[in-house]
């Protein structure tokens, strides 16, 4: 199967209650480590590449590794999404390059400025087959160059969204409802709580219309535990609760996205590996565990989380 868009992905999810996960990827082992796993469980599948993995890759690397990955798994639809496109020039690049989605994250801008460079996105990606995610709100936390300091967060408002999509034209929107960037998204004894009245009102003002949640990685405590057993240090990591997650999921939101479990389970892989094998030095040694690892984290998220295994 070819590379698609999420069109199809979206309007099945949002029927049938589930989401689709959009991993983030830098590399072939994690770029193969989720498409065994979407392969194996029937599940449709987003590998999205954010302006820093596509600075530290390659462009035409990764879209290559992608295609090779729809290629050996032809029979689950496999969509490549730009991740906080910051420019109409990143996006219309991506776009020429090969890509079928891509997100503008205008969301730092004024309202009108957000519309205006959503607006000329997706006129750009309409006329090429591609389509476009775009966000209101804005998220805490730190993903490659989007840093939003804690307590400059902004919720959607509700009352923005239908003029918001009706003047853009963009294909789904991502909202602010508590989710946050990076694996240090709370304070250490605070107890995440999604806002899930500010869904339900975006939800109720766009019938049908696909909703996305960034930043919705769940910091699994026994990654966090063994990275530091064997010598790392990440104190006062937490995420959002599996079970908030799959309860948007059964809303509107179709799409989650999750990259901070990817790069945990890849390096508590790595340490428990080195502290083990000391001698060894082929980085095929230690990455084929991390690519298990990897592999084994989208299983748990597609099947208990998202809910989409099976819907190939």
């Amino acid at each position: 199967m070819a590379i698609v868009t999420t069109k199809e992905m979206f309007q099945k999810a949002y029927a049938g209650g589930y989401a689709v996960g959009a991993f983030n990827v830098n590399n072939m082992e994690i770029i193969q480590g989720i498409t065994e796993a979407a392969g194996e469980l029937k599940a449709p599948v987003i590998l999205q590449v954010s302006k820093g993995a596509r600075a530290y890759a390659n462009h035409t690397y990764l879209v290559k590794l992608v295609e090779a990955a729809a290629q050996e798994n032809p029979d689950i639809p496999i969509a490549l999404h730009l991740d906080h496109g910051d420019s109409f020039e990143l996006c219309k690049s991506c776009i020429d390059g090969g890509f079928t989605s891509v997100m503008i994250d205008a969301s730092s801008k004024s309202f009108e400025d957000n519309i205006a460079l959503t607006k000329k996105v997706v006129e750009y990606a309409h006329d090429h087959g591609v389509v476009v995610e775009a966000e209101l709100g804005t998220l805490a936390g730190v993903e490659d160059e989007v840093v939003v300091e804690v307590g400059n967060e902004m919720f959607t408002r509700p009352e923005e969204v239908e003029e918001f999509v009706t003047k853009t034209g963009c294909d789904s929107l991502a909202i602010a409802i508590g989710t946050s960037h990076g694996a240090y998204k709370f304070k250490p004894g605070t107890k995440p709580q999604l806002r899930f009245d500010v869904l339900e009102e975006c939800s109720k003002r766009l019938p049908g219309f696909p909703i996305v949640l960034h930043g919705a990685s769940s910091v699994p405590q026994d990654f966090v535990a063994e990275i530091n057993q064997f010598g790392g240090s990440m104190p006062g990591a937490i995420g959002i609760p599996e079970e908030q997650l799959r309860h948007a999921a059964e809303l509107a939101v179709c799409k989650i996205n999750i990259d901070s479990d990817i790069r945990l389970a890849m390096t508590a892989s790595i340490r428990k590996y080195f502290a083990e094998h000391p001698d060894h030095f082929d980085p095929r040694q230690y990455l084929k565990p991390a690519r298990a690892a990897v592999k084994a984290m989208v299983a748990h998220k597609i099947v208990d989380v998202l809910g989409c295994n099976g819907k190939a």
